[in-house]
């Protein structure tokens, strides 16, 4: 999934942002920490099968996390440039 280079309003180089796996691994953590929540009441109240589990938890999962993708990986570029976090640099000692 890729970005323009530019942006259409300021002309902002967004080449110079890179922020890695770094929004899918939020995605999966945090959609994860939700499903399984989700999972586990639905374990504790009701106690279907396994395969209701594989059949319904999978694809959620799976979806939710490439639905969110683009929008975590904007907002990750958006804190990125408003922090002006860059690649790892030591200052310069005076």
């Amino acid at each position: 999934m890729r970005f323009a280079d530019r942006c259409r309003a300021c002309a902002l180089d967004y080449s110079q942002f890179n922020v890695g796996d770094g929004p899918a691994a939020f995605l999966t953590l945090i959609v994860g920490g939700v499903l399984m929540a989700l999972a586990i009441t639905l374990e504790l109240s009701l106690h279907p099968p396994f395969w209701v589990h594989l059949l319904l938890w999978v694809p959620l999962t799976l979806a939710a996390v490439v639905a969110c993708l683009r929008l975590a990986k904007g907002a990750l570029i958006t804190l990125e440039y408003r922090n002006q976090a860059r690649e790892g640099r030591l200052r310069e000692q005076e």
